[in-house]
């Protein structure tokens, strides 16, 4: 089952989605492409949306930026993919958007912590466990700085405005992404591989100000369910560098 979680205990932060290794049911072995980003299907872990594998070329596109138009329920959230970056995360990001595969789906949560606030969306089930059917790999940041909240000095700081993908651990890749309203300390993995815009940090803020469901466990809770419903109404690119 895939599952997206968010969890802060200690000194200890996670971000999960979409699950791990996955076997066929009738010991086929699951199909990956060819290419150097070998996204591989997820037989137990089904595409919440149907969609094909990504197109895998030899030569990824490695170079450049592709911005994003995402309107959503609450403003504007306009995304700009870093191809040098994390040039198989673009590339399968695309394909969802080109494949429809994000329209109408809701950010289904906001995390409040003093260490980690974002808002995490890609599902299209709104539960946290669905995701496209696939896995890939991790493209890992190696330029973040150290996060200053950590005197171990192994989380680093995802700053305000970065674009990020969740994962259930190495190499497990789906849909589901997260953007990041306030500076963050997370150990670095999770592939970054893109920034939100000026008018997209508004429309998070604004998000982020309506606050998190409470629940009958939790009355003023810190990870959970946005107040303010945040769908993504479109998610398309715009233009090309």
């Amino acid at each position: 089952m895939n599952r997206a979680l968010i969890s802060a205990l200690a000194a200890v932060i996670l971000v999960v989605s979409g699950g791990g290794a996955a076997t066929a049911s009738d010991g086929a072995p699951p199909r990956t492409t060819h290419g150097p980003c070998q996204y591989t299907q997820t037989p137990d872990e089904p595409p919440a949306r149907h969609v094909p594998l990504p197109p895998d070329p030899r030569r990824t596109p490695s170079r450049g930026t592709v911005d994003m138009a995402v309107p959503t329920s609450q403003g504007p959230l306009p995304l700009r993919l870093d191809q040098a970056k994390a040039p198989c995360t673009v590339q399968s990001f695309l394909h969802l958007a080109r494949h429809g595969f994000y329209d109408r789906t809701v950010c289904h949560r906001l995390t409040a912590y003093p260490t980690l606030k974002v808002l995490q969306c890609g599902d299209p089930t709104g539960t946290g466990e669905g995701g496209p059917g696939y896995k890939y790999k991790d493209e890992l940041p190696v330029d973040l700085p150290p996060a200053p909240t950590d005197p171990t000095g192994t989380r680093r700081l995802y700053g305000r405005g970065l674009l990020a993908m969740a994962n259930a651990g190495p190499d497990t890749n789906g849909s589901q992404f997260f953007v990041v309203y306030g500076d963050s300390a997370l150990r670095p993995n999770y592939t970054v591989f893109g920034t939100v815009g000026p008018d997209g940090l508004a429309t998070l803020d604004k998000t982020a100000a309506g606050g998190i469901e409470p629940t009958a466990e939790d009355p003023a809770p810190v990870d959970g369910t946005p107040v303010l419903r945040t769908e993504l109404l479109r998610v398309r690119p715009s233009c090309r560098y």
